[in-house]
């Protein structure tokens, strides 16, 4: 693509990003989150092939739904209060705006467009698709967490955490993979949103770290499937062990530092009297710990057929080997920080 076409759309990203952050008006939010969606549209077809034709199509339909129903929400939202303001709660913003904010996050049971997207970009676009484009929507939600609906939360956040874990175990792409566990990751967070916006914006934060780490590691490989991804380990043995840890952090296993946000997410809502919940969300965790392992095991611990017989592999200078190596310690060994983070 060309670079002053690159830079446009990434321009239009960053202000609609920063447009939806800064806003305390519902028009101009929406407005922030039309940006980001149009602007991301180019970038999922600069390869011209009809899968990634197909998932941009298919996500702008979402996102246009999403959108149509979050401003036709704001408008009778605006004719109830009689202002625009976000943090006048009604009706609508504790019950039906939460949904058309959810459904541009890709959150169960209006996740269906997700995994189908991811697959048909390319892993960079997949990479903002994942983490840059989930920011508008999810500071939406902390802006009107205090007037959402608990029950909703809560069975949105158990369905996408369950859905998270049983939609990914039949999956050999790993795009595919990543959307079920950014799902479950999602659900999450939400799961104690209402109680402490605080620790869900630090548990986004770590997924975005995670998850950032994971796609820049395979773009590093260039692996979309289990089989690429389990040759990789003579082409490139310590990014490929640290892929491993990486799924494993993934998964919540201590001490890597996927296991924090799980601990303090838990804590909390026994702290909220409510143990029944925790012990389901833990429990169906279980779903995805299943194919993370199963994804390690593939990694590390199988000797494929085809091992690669040189000693280096051709290697060039656009794969993002120093980012990939920061952000890589990062999801890794954030945990014995835990402390000095959550006090600052």
């Amino acid at each position: 693509m060309n670079p002053l076409s690159m830079t446009i759309f990434f321009t239009s990203l960053t202000v609609g990003t920063i447009v939806t952050m800064s806003s305390n008006h519902w028009l101009t939010a929406w407005i922030g989150l039309e940006i980001n969606t149009l602007a991301l549209l180019p970038l999922m077809t600069k390869t011209p092939h009809p899968r990634a034709i197909e998932a941009a199509t298919k996500y702008f339909l979402t996102q246009a739904a999403a959108s149509a129903l979050m401003l036709f929400l704001c408008l009778i939202n605006a004719l109830q209060a009689g202002e625009w303001d976000i943090n006048i709660p009604t009706n609508l913003v504790t019950n039906l705006l939460p949904i058309a904010i959810m459904m541009k996050l890709g959150l169960a049971p209006l996740h269906f467009w997700l995994p189908e997207v991811l697959q048909g970009v390319s892993l960079s676009t997949g990479l903002i698709l994942s983490t840059w484009q989930k920011v508008p929507p999810m500071v939406l939600l902390f802006q009107i967490s205090h007037s959402i609906n608990l029950d909703l939360l809560v069975i949105l956040s158990l369905v996408s955490i369950l859905v998270g874990g049983w939609g990914g175990i039949g999956q050999t792409q790993l795009r595919k993979i990543m959307a079920f566990s950014s799902i479950g990751h999602l659900g999450w967070i939400i799961l104690v949103l209402k109680f402490s916006p605080q620790l869900s914006l630090f548990s986004f934060v770590l997924y975005i770290i995670m998850t950032t780490a994971m796609f820049l590691s395979l773009i590093t490989l260039s692996s979309t499937k289990m089989s690429q991804v389990a040759t990789s380990w003579t082409k490139n043995p310590m990014l490929t062990t640290t892929t491993m840890l990486i799924l494993l952090s993934l998964a919540g296993l201590p001490p890597l530092t996927g296991f924090l946000p799980k601990l303090l997410i838990t804590l909390e809502l026994i702290k909220q009297n409510m143990v029944i919940f925790a012990s389901l969300a833990m429990l169906m965790s279980l779903l995805a710990l299943f194919f993370y392992l199963r994804l390690t095991y593939i990694i590390t611990l199988t000797i494929p057929p085809n091992t690669h017989s040189s000693l280096t592999s051709w290697r060039t200078s656009t794969k993002p080997y120093l980012a990939s190596s920061v952000v890589n310690v990062m999801a890794l060994m954030l945990l014995p920080l835990a402390p000095t983070i959550i006090f600052m």
